[in-house]
C-alpha cells in the first residue's frame, strides 16, 4: 500500500535527492499522519467517554498529539523546501528539525497533563464499563499504528529524514501503549480489579519518555552533530584516490539539513609540483564532490616538502615519539626552520575530542620528549581534534 501511495502522490518519486521530491514525500507522510491519527482520536475519545476509561482517553489524546505533530511536520517540510535566499544563504532545511522540536514539546506537555488525570483516577477510582466495542477499537488502533510505523520508516529512509524516522519510532511506541491499555481493559473485566487509572499513568509516562527522547534527537542536529564514520571514510577515500594528493587533514563537515552539506579540508601535495597543476587537481575534486555527492567542498592546498632526507628523518623520529605516547595521536603539516643555535619544529597533532590529556598537557609532553633527544629542537605545536582518530 505504501508503494502505491508513493507512486500516486509523489511525482518523480525515485529522484529523492531533489528537494522538491523530498518535500512531496514529507507532505504525503504528514497528511496521512494527520488523517489517520485524527480518525483514531475521534473513535477512541468517544469510546473512552462512553465506557468511562481514562486509559483509553489518554491513548486518544496521544493520537491527537500525533495528529498535531503531523500538522507541524507538514508545515516544517513546506518551509524547509524553500530555496536559499539572501537572509538564509544555506537554505531552510533545518526548519524540519525545528518542527520536530515543537512536536516533542507538545508530546511532553500532554504526557504531564495525563499523569495528573491518571493519578486523580487512581485516588478516586470510578468503575469502567467493559465492551467488546472498546476491545475492537483498540485492536484496530494497533493495526493502524503498525502500518503507520512501517509507512513512516519507509519514507524516512527514502529521503533520509530524522523527523520521519523519529515519528516511526513514536508510532511503534504507540503500539506498545495501546496494547497495554487493551491488556488492562481485559484484566479489569476478568479480575474486577480496576487497572484503568494505573494504566493511564503508565501510558502517560510512556508518552513523556518518548517526548524526552524526541527532544534529544531533534536538538542534536540543531546544535550540530559530527558526521558519520561512513561519510568521513568515503570523503577520505575519494580525495586520496586523486593522483597528486599525498594526504589530507582538518576535515570539517557542516550539515544545514538534508541535501545541504558543506565541508572544508586541507589537502597535501608535493611542494615540487607546479602550483597550477595542483590547483587544477583541487578544482576537479571540488566539482566532483558537488556533482557526485552533493557536498559543497572547499579545499585548502598544503604544499609538503617530501624530498629532503634530513627533514624526513626528523619527521620519522617525531612520528615514532608520538606513537610511543599514544597510538591515537597523528601528525600533519610538519616542517622545520633550520637555525644555527636551534631549530624550530612546527607541526600539528590530531587527537580525539575525549583524549586523556588536555591540549596544554599534550604539548608539554611532546615538547619534553623531543627536547630529550636533542636540546636544540624547539617545538611549535598546534593540537587539532578530529571526528575520528587516526583516519
Amino acid at each position: 500500500m505504501t508503494n502505491l501511495l508513493i507512486k500516486l502522490f509523489v511525482k518523480d518519486h525515485q529522484n529523492t535527492s531533489n528537494f522538491r521530491v523530498r518535500e512531496r514525500y514529507g507532505k504525503l507522510a504528514s497528511i496521512m499522519g494527520i488523517a489517520s491519527n485524527l480518525l483514531l482520536f475521534i473513535i477512541k475519545i468517544i469510546a473512552g467517554i462512553l465506557f468511562n476509561s481514562i486509559s483509553i482517553i489518554a491513548d486518544a489524546i496521544n493520537n491527537l498529539s500525533d495528529s498535531g505533530s503531523s500538522l507541524i511536520t507538514l508545515i516544517g517540510f513546506k518551509i524547509s523546501g524553500k530555496p536559499a535566499d539572501a537572509n538564509h544563504p544555506y537554505g531552510h532545511e533545518r526548519m524540519e528539525y525545528i518542527s520536530g522540536l515543537i512536536v516533542s514539546f507538545i508530546i511532553l506537555i500532554l504526557g504531564l497533563q495525563l499523569v495528573r488525570s491518571s493519578i486523580s483516577k487512581i485516588i478516586n477510582p470510578q468503575a469502567t464499563k467493559f465492551s467488546m466495542i472498546s476491545v475492537f477499537i483498540l485492536i484496530i488502533s494497533i493495526i493502524i499504528k503498525l502500518w503507520q510505523s512501517m509507512f513512516y520508516r519507509k519514507i524516512g529512509k527514502a529521503i533520509n529524514s530524522t523527523t520521519l524516522i523519529a515519528t516511526s519510532i513514536d508510532s511503534r511506541n504507540d503500539i506498545l501503549s495501546t496494547s497495554a491499555v487493551l491488556i488492562a481493559t481485559v484484566i479489569t473485566y476478568l479480575t474486577r480489579f480496576n487497572l484503568d487509572g494505573y494504566m493511564g499513568a503508565v501510558v502517560a509516562l510512556f508518552i513523556i519518555v518518548s517526548g524526552t527522547s524526541l527532544v534529544k534527537e531533534t536538538i542534536s542536529p540543531l546544535l550540530g552533530t559530527a558526521p558519520t564514520k561512513e561519510l568521513v571514510d568515503s570523503i577520505y577515500e575519494k580525495i586520496l584516490s586523486y593522483e597528486g594528493i599525498i594526504g589530507l587533514h582538518d576535515l570539517t563537515v557542516h550539515s544545514y539539513g538534508a541535501g545541504q552539506c558543506f565541508a572544508t579540508v586541507h589537502c597535501e601535495v608535493s611542494a615540487e609540483n607546479d602550483i597550477m597543476v595542483s590547483h587544477d587537481i583541487i578544482d576537479n575534486i571540488e566539482r566532483d564532490f558537488l556533482k557526485e555527492k552533493g557536498i559543497n567542498l572547499v579545499i585548502h592546498l598544503d604544499p609538503v616538502v617530501i624530498n629532503d632526507p634530513k627533514t624526513n628523518k626528523l619527521k620519522a623520529e617525531v612520528e615514532n615519539t608520538l606513537k610511543n605516547l599514544s597510538p591515537e595521536i597523528s601528525m600533519h603539516d610538519f616542517r622545520v626552520v633550520w637555525g644555527v643555535s636551534h631549530s624550530n619544529l612546527i607541526f600539528d597533532v590530531v587527537v580525539p575530542f575525549d583524549f586523556q590529556w588536555s591540549d596544554d598537557e599534550l604539548i608539554k609532553l611532546i615538547s619534553d620528549r623531543i627536547y630529550d633527544f636533542d636540546a636544540n629542537y624547539h617545538s611549535v605545536i598546534t593540537v587539532d581534534h578530529d571526528y575520528i582518530p587516526n583516519n
